[in-house]
C-alpha cells in the first residue's frame, strides 16, 4: 500500500514511476469517463474489462488476460522494468489488487495499491487534472505465472485442507441472493471474508493488526493453506493483499488465487452450499 502523501512526493521525482488508473463499476458505466473527467496528473487509464482480463466465457467473467494483450497494456501505460507501479481506483482498492496482482503475477515487484484510491487523493487537496497527456512507451516484459493460482479442482481441495476465503458480500456467500451468476451461494467449505471489510469508515485500509485480527476471527490459521475467490476474480485479489499486509502471508508465499471463481464454478455446475 502507499499513501498519497507518499505518492504525491514520489511524483515530484518522477523517475519512471507509471501511474495506472483502473476505475471500474460492476454494470457500468465505463471507468474511462470518470477518468477523462478527473484523474491524477500523470496517470494512465487501464481498462478491466478489455485489458487485465479476457472475454467473459466458462473460464469465468473476468479470466486472466492474454499475457501478449497483458503486455501491450502494460507498455502502453508506461510501465518500465524495474520501476515503481502505482495503481488506484475509486475507492476501497478491490479493483486496484486485480492490477496488483495481475503485475505481480507479471513479474513486477514494485508494484503499490494507493490506499483510500482517487477520493483519498482528492481528500488530501492534491491536484487532478482532465488533461490526458502522451505516455512514453514502457519496455515492461510480461512473464506469467509469479502469483500462485488454482483451478476448480484446486479451488474445491483448498477448502478442504486449508482456507478458502470468499470475497463476496455476506447474502452472496450464503445464498440469499445472486444478482449476476445463475447458482447462489457459495463452494462447500468455504469462509466469508467480505472484501469491502478491509477499510474503515475514512476510506483508508485496515492497519496490519486489525488485519491480522479479522482474519483469525475468521478462521485463518498461521501456517495454514489459504486462498480466495469471488464472484469473477477481482475483489478476490484484494482479498490476496489484505492477507499479504496482514503479514499472514508474504511475497514469496503468497495467497492463492482462484482465478475463474464463483463464474467459473456456477459453468462447471459444481456443487454448492448455503447458509
Amino acid at each position: 500500500m502507499i499513501t498519497p502523501e507518499t505518492l504525491a512526493e514520489a511524483m515530484k521525482w518522477g523517475a519512471g514511476l507509471a501511474l495506472l488508473d483502473v476505475r471500474w463499476r460492476l454494470g457500468g458505466p465505463p471507468g474511462r469517463q470518470d477518468y477523462e473527467a478527473s484523474h491524477i496528473p500523470s496517470a494512465v487509464y487501464v481498462d478491466l474489462d478489455t485489458e487485465l482480463s479476457d472475454p467473459p466465457g466458462t473460464a469465468g467473467r473476468h479470466p486472466l488476460p492474454d499475457p501478449d494483450r497483458l503486455q501491450e497494456a502494460l507498455r502502453r501505460a508506461g510501465v518500465r522494468e524495474g520501476a515503481q507501479v502505482v495503481v488506484y481506483d475509486a475507492g476501497d482498492g478491490s479493483v486496484a489488487a486485480r492490477a496488483w496482482w495481475l503485475l505481480r503475477w507479471a513479474g513486477c515487484r514494485e508494484v503499490a495499491v494507493l490506499d483510500g484510491g482517487f477520493a483519498a487523493w482528492q481528500a488530501a487537496g492534491f491536484p487532478v487534472t482532465d488533461h490526458v497527456h502522451d505516455q512514453e512507451p514502457g519496455d515492461f516484459v510480461v512473464r506469467p505465472g509469479h502469483m500462485p493460482v488454482v483451478d476448480a479442482d484446486g479451488a474445491a481441495a483448498l477448502a478442504r485442507e486449508g482456507v478458502l476465503l470468499d470475497a463476496r458480500a455476506p447474502q452472496r456467500y450464503r445464498g440469499e441472493t445472486e444478482p449476476i451468476d445463475p447458482k447462489a451461494g457459495h463452494i462447500p467449505g468455504a469462509l466469508n471474508a467480505p472484501s469491502n471489510e478491509h477499510v474503515g469508515d475514512g476510506g483508508r485500509w485496515l492497519s496490519s493488526d486489525e488485519l491480522d485480527e479479522r482474519f483469525e476471527s475468521i478462521g485463518v490459521k498461521p501456517d495454514q493453506p489459504v486462498g480466495a475467490y469471488c464472484g469473477s476474480g477481482v475483489t478476490a485479489s484484494s482479498v490476496v493483499l489484505a492477507l499479504e499486509v496482514a503479514g499472514i502471508t508474504t511475497p514469496e508465499n503468497p495467497a492463492v488465487l482462484y482465478a475463474g471463481s464463483w463464474s467459473n464454478w456456477c459453468a462447471l455446475d459444481r456443487e454448492v452450499e448455503t447458509g
